[in-house]
């Protein structure tokens, strides 16, 4: 009787599963996106269609197929498959999944796959029991995880895997999936809404999948913007601020304003701030280019920078919003200069190179102590005499070593000029 209902329920479970869920494609070539990984005579393609897939790392945004690419492998091999979730699973559970795969292995030499869900989820003791069996070969480890493996994942494991990187679908591949959902649900839509719901989708699938059988269940014929935007209400945006995307958005943060783009500066400010970054991090990050990237050019770069910091303290969110967002589009229109950066680090490798050499004697303390050692006699006072502007004040050994080379830019230039 059990059999039954267990039969009967898993029957009923198909009817009435997430569309997501139901149209899981079950096969390579039902298998949409990942072109860089997955294209015709790629290493990882070949490696499922011959069953010799090695131990793997699937890294990527959600939605992108790192589960069903994992259940194609399922499907395809000879392998025993087993799976656990990095959420629940225990040390123990790992242990007793090894110790199947090694009777398994001895008895009748089938191999055994494990898929490991979450794996960043894993603590070190948790991956420490996985790595015996990963680094023997006696189970070959699918993982799968959102945030960057090299961040999360021990480097000893790392070492013994291949790590395929999976990337956010593109609007074509999208309207592929949501045209997929519309067939499966009897729903129409013209290409204008397919269009909508793939980027309203952010390049997740199982997103556009739930979109497309919410609003086809609220549409009145065909489906309309307005049942999508109905449908769509969680924003297409995936952002963690203790992980990779905060990283990559920083970056990208910095190096538009750092090449004078406003927009994109602009854009990638917004995107932070509506993923909840802190707005005291960003202000930080501009204070130390306005130094490191524009400096001299635009001497206010820096006061404009800090002016945002404390508005940011003062102001707070969201108003202080409007701050930011001033000061990323000043800095990225200011003339850009590196030249403070790099003169101090010229100096810093000569003080680490050579140790920090005594100023000369005319340049040290003046004071009666000092005197009595001869410090401060031939001091030239530039305010007195003008010759004190062209002394060198460097250390005797450094003498004609320069660091600071003004550019050619914004209020810098005319450094250059005046030396």
């Amino acid at each position: 009787m059990g059999d039954l209902f267990s039969d009967a329920a898993d029957r009923h479970a198909s009817e009435v599963a997430p569309l997501a869920q139901r149209l899981r494609p079950v096969s390579l070539g039902e298998f949409v996106g990942q072109v860089h990984v997955l294209g015709e005579g790629s290493a990882l393609r070949r490696a499922i269609e011959e069953d010799r897939v090695h131990s793997s790392i699937l890294y990527g945004p959600p939605g992108s197929g790192k589960t069903t690419l994992a259940r194609i492998v399922a499907a395809s091999t000879g392998a025993a498959f087993e799976e656990l979730s990095a959420v629940s699973a225990t040390v123990k559970d790992v242990r007793e999944v090894l110790a199947r795969a090694k009777e398994r292995l001895g008895t009748t030499g089938r191999r055994t796959i494990l898929f490991l869900d979450e794996i960043h989820r894993f603590n070190k003791a948790q991956q420490d029991a996985l790595l015996p069996g990963v680094e023997s070969g006696l189970v070959t480890l699918i993982g799968a995880t959102t945030e960057n493996p090299y961040y999360e994942v021990n480097s000893a494991l790392i070492s013994r895997t291949q790590v395929y990187e999976l990337e956010a679908l593109t609007p074509e591949e999208m309207a592929v999936v949501v045209r997929r959902g519309l067939a499966e649900v009897g729903g129409t839509a013209p290409d204008e809404v397919v269009e909508l719901i793939a980027h309203r989708s952010g390049g997740d699938a199982r997103t556009a999948l739930n979109i497309v059988e919410l609003a086809n269940e609220t549409a009145d014929g065909a489906i309309t913007a307005e049942n999508v935007e109905d449908a769509a209400r969680k924003p297409p945006l995936v952002y963690d601020k203790a992980g990779d995307r905060h990283y990559d958005y920083t970056s990208a943060f910095i190096k538009s304003m750092r090449g004078s783009d406003p927009d994109a500066a602009v854009y990638y400010l917004a995107a932070m701030l509506e993923g909840g970054e802190d707005a005291r991090f960003i202000a930080r990050r501009m204070i130390v280019l306005a130094s490191e990237d524009i400096g001299n050019a635009d001497p206010r770069a820096l006061l404009v920078a800090v002016a945002a910091a404390q508005a940011v303290e003062h102001v707070g969110l969201p108003e202080a919003r409007l701050n930011l967002s001033q000061t990323a589009i000043y800095l990225a229109r200011a003339p850009k200069s590196n030249a403070s950066y790099v003169a101090l680090n010229r100096a810093t490798a000569d003080v680490q190179e050579r140790g920090a050499a005594r100023p000369p004697k005319a340049l040290r303390d003046g004071s009666w102590y000092g005197r009595r050692l001869g410090h401060g006699k031939g001091y030239v006072y530039p305010h007195d005499d003008p010759e004190g502007f062209e002394t060198n004040y460097l250390p005797e050994e450094l003498e004609g070593r320069r660091y600071y080379e003004p550019s050619d830019n914004g209020e810098e230039s005319a450094d250059e000029n005046a030396s």
